[in-house]
């Protein structure tokens, strides 16, 4: 099954020329927001994935946005490759969420959670680290992809589910079932992309802080606190909030900061 994973990963298909391009706008450091509007406005499902974004009750923005220029200034240069990056990775794999029990709509809704929940904590914290993060936030689970093509081409969907309804350690059944987390098959991914080692090793340990390099361990740990809290299989319920709150504790965060932003996002959600 290793084995499997790794010639998955090995032919993923190459990243699009839109994305290419939001890549060197957001490197360039004299590039500006309508360089990031012009790089996105030839993709279509981009554009309306950052409409659909701009009018979701999460950002909230105070009036309906039609124009995609107007989006992009709203969200700005991070918000905006992250939103473009998702959608052209989920574009180009092949997703059925099946094994996870939820549709590939769903796992679009989850990971844009995670990220918002990790935005809006981290920005309490530290403003550089949360724009840091919410790029990694949003595109950690992208690995259950590849596991979820796997589970069903060895006819486990069945059992892998079932397994998923009575846990609350989701990473802990994949290693099971494959040998790997999603965190490190999403590594394998953005590896594979030539994406930065930095942002490919705090994804990499988000399943496992405790053994992350110490300079990433704390990323990699607001990315394991905010999985645990919107895991794919039970996202905000009671449970995972009170695992993702006391892993925050234990790690010396101020969990009651935390457990105001859950508290608001339960009620727009």
């Amino acid at each position: 099954m290793k084995n499997s994973i790794a010639d998955s990963v090995n032919s993923l298909p190459p990243l699009s020329q839109t994305i290419i391009d939001v890549n060197k706008v957001y490197a360039d450091e004299e590039s500006t927001i309508m360089d990031m509007a012009k790089a996105v406005e030839g993709d279509p499902m981009i554009i309306a994935n950052l409409l659909k974004a701009a009018n979701s009750p999460l950002y909230g923005f105070s009036k309906e946005i039609h124009n995609p220029a107007q989006a992009v200034s709203l969200f700005g240069m991070n918000m905006t490759r992250s939103i473009a990056l998702s959608n052209a990775i989920r574009k180009l794999l092949s997703i059925d969420m099946q094994p996870y029990g939820i549709t590939s709509d769903r796992f679009a809704e989850i990971s844009e959670l995670q990220a918002t929940l990790l935005l809006r904590w981290y920005k309490q914290i530290d403003k550089k680290k949360a724009q840091k993060l919410y790029l990694a936030a949003f595109l950690q689970e992208t690995g259950k992809i590849l596991i979820a093509s796997e589970i069903i081409e060895d006819d486990e969907g069945i059992s892998f589910a079932s397994e998923l309804e009575l846990t609350n350690n989701v990473a802990q059944v994949e290693k099971s079932y494959i040998g790997y987390t999603s965190s490190e098959v999403s590594s394998m991914i953005f590896k594979y992309w030539k994406f930065d080692s930095e942002f490919v090793d705090i994804i990499q340990y988000a399943d496992d802080p405790a053994n992350a390099p110490v300079e990433i361990k704390e990323y990699s740990m607001a990315l394991n606190i905010v999985k645990a809290i919107a895991p794919i299989n039970k996202p905000f319920s009671e449970v995972a909030i009170n695992i993702g709150l006391k892993k925050a504790h234990d790690a010396g965060y101020n969990h009651e900061l935390l457990e105001d932003v859950v508290d608001a996002m339960l009620d727009e959600i």
